[in-house]
């Protein structure tokens, strides 16, 4: 290398890595357009998770029938609950199979065989003092205890009796059978 380049590459001035006019536009703008669209997006992740962070509700019971009317004989009644799933809401209709024990216990059996979900029903010719499910026939005893074909027994709700009138509440497995 000659003298006269070295020279000239000691005293050239030292280059600085500035930002030019358009690297500071374009991170300007997109930075500002990143922010913007995040404005935009996160009211829609909120509206899409609030179910999820909304406290759940212990079950709730609800009134049925007066304590008076039920007998030892297996009664079906049919009653609503009010329901909300994420943003609908809805009051399905439900029924239970209503009597009382030998102890005179009022207490309620879910009538959703455990077979394949089909609704059962009581003492009729085919099956006299059993539930008996049409679909493909399982029975159970008056406490709900699987006799044939189905695996578990009938669920039972829970129940509370208050002022002369019975109420249910959630589901949950048969207490009646051992």
């Amino acid at each position: 290398m000659d003298h006269n380049k070295q020279q000239e590459t000691v005293h050239q001035p030292v280059k600085r890595k500035e930002m030019t006019r358009r690297q500071f536009l374009s991170y300007t703008l997109g930075g500002a357009g990143a922010f913007m669209a995040g404005g935009a997006i996160l009211p829609m992740i909120r509206f899409a998770v609030d179910p999820l962070l909304q406290p759940k509700q212990a079950g709730s019971f609800v009134k049925v029938i007066e304590e008076s009317k039920v007998t030892n004989e297996p009664q079906q009644v049919d009653f609503k609950v009010h329901q909300v799933d994420g943003w609908y809401e809805s009051d399905p209709k439900l029924q239970a199979w209503i009597s009382k024990d030998s102890a005179g216990k009022v207490f309620a059996l879910s009538p959703v065989c455990k077979h394949l979900g089909c609704l059962i029903g009581w003492s009729g010719a085919e099956a006299p003092n059993l539930y008996h499910c049409p679909c493909h026939g399982a029975r159970y005893d008056k406490n709900g205890k699987n006799l044939k074909v189905a695996p578990k027994p009938l669920d039972e709700y829970q129940v509370k009796v208050e002022g002369g009138w019975v109420y249910l509440g959630p589901l949950e497995p048969n207490q009646h059978v051992k």
